[in-house]
């Protein structure tokens, strides 16, 4: 049974050659992918998905194979910068054609009103008595009076949609031209009461906090990261630090901080299927996971201001329990 799976055949030929060189070099190094996710930071579930073309993988994932592969990193990190164009050029032409597809959507879904019905058949109803024929003297409802009988005007029954619309059109006129007169003599009326203060003094402006810069890759910050995967968001590898640690059984329990994310997460290791693993103490609700047939699992993330206000927690199959000590 060959050790790769086949790499989806949509993939853009720039990022399925750089899937197939990691896969290389993991093969050349001869390590498995649960040591390669132990060496380089990042889970087993995150490296499986770079390897199989299903998530390009970050530039701290990239560094941190180099290094444990001994591979040149600058070599490795340009090989990925092209394949990143090419991952965000494939994204762009993904949107382009979801959003005409929506279109097509919406224009057939307009299109089930069809056209008015003065307009099927690609005709106009004429209006009742409009045949261009002009009554004679002495007939109709002026015959009493001697008047002519004049053809329906363009408000007759023929075009009482267009009558009833223009009407519509006509008062909601007067009614903005109203609210905007009303609106005027208002603000005049406002800027004369004030309460001692002249006409031209502005009021106070609030000074206003940029957000920060996050670096290339990183794609959340503080409350944004609560409960998302930190390998997804970019808050792993070279941007985490182990800050706490604590032996459960045979397992091993880490607070995982990222400053540049504030956020942290718990992580476990050489643990059993079925071992539970929490991070509490951070704002928000605490995050938990679930250890699979990878012996490993980490929680999502919880916003931490800084390091010590995070907890990691541990529950195995056994019934033993242990937690990090809050710095």
């Amino acid at each position: 049974m060959p050790r790769w799976k086949a790499l989806p055949e949509e993939l853009d030929p720039q990022v399925r050659e750089f899937a197939s060189q990691l896969r290389r070099l993991v093969d050349r190094s001869g390590l498995s992918i649960s040591a390669v996710a132990d060496r380089t930071g990042y889970s087993k579930t995150s490296w499986e998905r770079y390897l199989n073309g299903r998530l390009l993988a970050p530039k701290g994932a990239i560094i941190a194979l180099a290094d444990v592969t001994g591979t040149n990193p600058a070599h490795l990190a340009t090989m990925w910068e092209l394949a990143e164009r090419a991952w965000s050029r494939s994204e762009m032409r993904h949107d382009m054609t979801m959003q005409a597809i929506r279109i097509s959507e919406a224009r057939a879904a307009l299109g089930e009103f069809g056209p008015t019905p003065a307009a099927k058949n690609g005709k106009v109803r004429p209006a009742a008595g409009a045949s261009g024929t002009v009554a004679p003297p002495g007939t109709g409802h002026g015959q009493d009076r001697g008047y002519s009988a004049q053809p329906p005007s363009a408000g007759g029954p023929s075009d009482s949609g267009g009558g009833r619309r223009r009407a519509t059109m006509f008062l909601a006129g007067i009614v903005g031209a109203l609210l905007l007169i009303a609106a005027a003599v208002l603000l005049l009326d406002l800027g004369g009461q004030d309460g001692g203060k002249t006409a031209n003094e502005k009021p106070p402006v609030s000074p206003t906090t940029a957000a920060p810069e996050l670096p290339a890759g990183v794609k959340c910050a503080g409350a944004d990261c609560a409960g998302q995967d930190p390998e997804t968001m970019g808050c792993g590898g070279q941007f985490a630090t182990t800050t706490s640690r604590v032996k459960v059984g045979a397992a091993l329990v880490e607070v995982r901080y990222s400053k540049t994310c504030g956020a942290a997460w718990a992580r476990i290791t050489q643990a059993t299927p079925g071992d539970k693993v929490t991070i509490s103490g951070g704002a928000g609700a605490a995050q938990a996971g679930t250890v699979d047939a990878d012996n490993d699992a980490y929680t999502p993330m919880v916003a931490a201001a800084d390091a010590g206000t995070a907890k990691a927690c541990a529950t195995l199959t056994t019934g033993v329990k242990g937690c990090t000590t809050q710095q």
